[in-house]
């Protein structure tokens, strides 16, 4: 599954050698001035946890997890009871893949603070890993506030089953979200996979069609839809739907690998 966050990569492409000599001169020398004037403000204002959170996305944002942890438990040594900070240090260990860290540090922000959108992120690790806690934490949720959080819960308890393969359990919760809240794109996802792993490719196909009507510019959707298609055997179709992914996520490595799959057996 692609993480919840995504990045575009742009690339700029030089008209000579030069030009490339040039820009590759230039980023050693301006990157290292950006993480320099953020430790300044932070040396200046040591008790900014924005600043600090500042320099955690700085370097998140250039996939320098090691750094942006490192970063995270400096803060964390000073103020240990941070609900905040274990909160991004388990966004940190989930982005790069480290699912026992996340669920462990998640674990310590709810353990100070019970706040649904800390007790969100860990249960829906808690489902990714089959685990059961995440019906009760989701039962938790709905307590905190049943109007506001009812949707989350019933996602979570829908992912929980679809990940313990009681697909059409899942489908049913799927639906409670939907029928709470129709823009859910992760919802009409979760629910168009189960269909997929049950084999009913048209019908996920329309929830896949569905949700892209609704948000034109669903990557997730599309790429599903592409999966899908090449179930039912329209290529054509489901070139077209990976080419729609990329449109909008250009470093979607599945849907690339889709593409040159595809490309390559039609030739």
């Amino acid at each position: 599954m692609k993480k919840a966050f995504f990045c575009l990569l742009i690339i700029f492409s030089a008209c000579n050698d030069n030009t490339k000599e040039d820009e590759q001169a230039i980023v050693p020398a301006t990157q290292p001035n950006i993480e320099k004037d953020m430790r300044d403000a932070i040396a200046k204002f040591p008790d900014s946890l924005l600043l600090k959170e500042n320099l955690i996305q700085y370097f998140r944002d250039s996939g320098n997890y090691e750094n942006a942890l490192k970063e995270v438990n400096n803060a964390l040594n000073k103020d240990s009871m941070n609900a905040r900070l274990w909160d991004i240090k388990g966004t940190l260990h989930f982005e790069d893949e480290d699912t026992l860290n996340a669920i462990s540090s998640f674990e310590r922000a709810v353990s100070i603070m019970p706040d649904a959108h800390y007790l969100i992120s860990l249960g829906t690790l808690y489902a990714q890993t089959k685990n059961p806690l995440a019906l009760k934490t989701a039962d938790v949720i709905m307590k905190i506030n049943k109007i506001k959080n009812d949707k989350e819960a019933l996602y979570i308890k829908g992912l929980y089953y679809s990940f313990i393969n009681e697909k059409q359990k899942a489908i049913e919760f799927f639906d409670k979200c939907l029928s709470l809240n129709y823009t859910f794109m992760e919802a009409y996802r979760e629910k168009a996979i189960a269909l997929y792993d049950l084999g009913k490719y048209e019908e996920a196909l329309a929830v896949l069609d569905k949700a892209t009507i609704l948000q034109n510019n669903f990557d997730e959707g599309y790429y599903y839809s592409g999966k899908c298609l090449e179930k039912l055997k329209r290529i054509p179709e489901a070139i077209l739907a990976y080419q729609n992914a990329l449109s909008y996520d250009h470093d979607y490595t599945e849907a690339k690998e889709a593409l040159t799959r595809l490309k390559g057996n039609n030739n």
